[in-house]
């Protein structure tokens, strides 16, 4: 059974039972108020009704009952002893007699009772009593019945109650009806949302909402709720595709960058060990050749395991960095750390001009890092900018905004075109121009900006193509300048 369907039997349930009740009361009411007046006057006056001597229509004597009986009240007197019954005077009109009860259980059925002659409905009120026929006589027990005919009641409430129970029944089938129409436009936007969850099981469509435009109750902040759930989802599900689509992208340009050297090294060896193993007889070529080619394929087998050597190593520190693992810090002073780099610069293979600014205003200021992963990463914007520009200059200074210190690494080399700048620092991207011309793999970039974030930096790239770039890498200082 549906949510929709229990929720109208409930209250349809409960509807019934207080029209029951407010039917039982209404009906109780009109009766206790209907019938409390005729035995009020019953009671009444019965006390009135007294035996006495009457002429009968044929002329004799015989004890007849005076008072209110024979009006609108029937009224009848039976005398036990004597096994005498004494009528009103419209009871014997029409023949009308009422059932007489035993002498020995008048007391226990003393008072109100109802009963039916002849299909007509009569209100009896009964009470003992006791008579004198003659002076001389003793009392005699007997039993007085009077009665008021309540053809008029019994037919009111008889209406009353068939519209009562009409009243109620239609009534719970109309709330019954609208209840049930009423739940299923409540609970319509539950079948929205179980649509939503089909589709997010089924994997059709995270991007869908439900569209609701009600009031913002339970059903309203539910939606709202199941609506966020399906956008958190979603950029779940697309940052990981990404992730995915990163490291297929990852584990594809590894594979080929680390097939290359893998290439040259293997075809070395094969020629050395062909060489070495070829008899000296059939040879054509003399000790000092084959000395001199095995020397420059052990060189390139020794630059190619170098080359190999640097790629697995940024694959290790960026795969650190996916793993987000960090490293210790420390306050690390910031002229001892430049001139140190400015100093171990100068021997990178280079055709470019170095120059160094003025690094002595970073005297006595520090900043909360690691040393070593510091150095490496200037060592990273240095060595592109060495190999991007064939002939200029490139230049090392700082400066200081605010609480940070601005770390310019400029060249006057190649530059790239503002396109190329968002993809920059993505792992193994290159320009097209540079690739295969440029010596590197593309990881260098992707390492500084980790340990740059990783030190709550950020990194500034001013970039035209033919004139140059220039990186500046902002870091926050341990201790703020003072103030100009």
């Amino acid at each position: 059974m549906s949510i929709r369907l229990r929720l109208t039997a409930w209250y349809s349930g409960i509807l019934a039972v207080m029209l029951l009740v407010l039917s039982g009361v209404i009906y109780a009411f009109v009766y206790i108020n209907t019938y409390g007046d005729l035995k009020s006057r019953l009671q009444s006056q019965s006390q009135q009704v007294e035996l006495k001597a009457g002429l009968t229509p044929d002329g004799t004597l015989q004890p007849v009952l005076g008072g209110p009986a024979g009006q609108s009240l029937f009224a009848q007197m039976y005398i036990y002893d004597l096994d005498r019954l004494v009528l009103s005077q419209n009871m014997t009109e029409i023949e009308l007699k009422f059932q007489v009860p035993a002498k020995e259980n008048l007391h226990n059925q003393e008072g109100f009772l109802q009963a039916s002659y002849g299909g007509n409905p009569f209100l009896i009120y009964q009470r003992a009593v006791n008579v004198t026929l003659n002076n001389n006589s003793l009392p005699a027990p007997a039993v007085l019945q009077v009665a008021v005919y309540t053809g008029e009641q019994v037919t009111l409430l008889n209406r009353l109650k068939n519209i009562l129970l009409a009243g109620s029944f239609a009534t719970l089938v109309a709330a019954f009806t609208f209840g049930l129409f009423l739940a299923r436009k409540a609970m319509s936007p539950i079948g929205m949302v179980i649509e939503a969850a089909n589709g997010i099981q089924t994997g059709t469509d995270l991007s869908s909402r439900i569209e609701y435009d009600g009031p913002q109750d339970e059903i309203g902040r539910l939606i709202a709720t199941v609506n966020s759930m399906l956008g958190r989802m979603e950029g779940f599900y697309t940052g990981l595709e990404e992730a995915y689509a990163t490291q297929r992208r990852f584990v594809s340009d590894a594979s080929h960058e680390l097939r290359t050297p893998l290439t040259t090294i293997r075809g070395n060896i094969d020629l050395l060990q062909k060489i070495w193993e070829m008899d000296p007889e059939d040879s054509r070529m003399t000790e000092a050749e084959i000395r001199q080619l095995s020397i420059e394929s052990v060189k390139d087998i020794a630059d190619e395991s170098k080359r190999m050597s640097r790629l697995v190593a940024d694959m290790l520190s960026l795969a650190r960095a996916d793993t987000g693992r960090t490293f210790d810090i420390e306050p690390v002073a910031l002229e001892p750390m430049m001139n140190e780099v400015a100093r171990r610069a100068s021997f990178l293979p280079r055709e470019a001009e170095w120059s160094v600014g003025d690094l002595s205003h970073l005297n006595g200021k520090y900043i909360l890092g690691n040393k070593d992963y510091l150095q490496q990463m200037m060592f990273i914007f240095i060595d592109n900018a060495f190999k991007y520009t064939p002939e200029g200059e490139v230049t090392l200074d700082a400066v200081f905004y605010q609480n940070q210190v601005g770390i310019r690494i400029a060249d006057t080399g190649i530059g790239m075109d503002k396109d190329e700048v968002p993809h920059i620092f993505d792992r193994f991207y290159r320009a097209d121009e540079s690739r295969g011309i440029t010596e590197g793999i593309g990881l260098g970039l992707s390492i500084a900006k980790w340990i740059i974030e990783e030190h709550g930096g950020s990194v500034e790239v001013v970039t035209r193509r033919g004139e140059g770039t220039t990186f500046v890498i902002w870091l926050p200082l341990l201790f703020a300048p003072p103030l100009e």
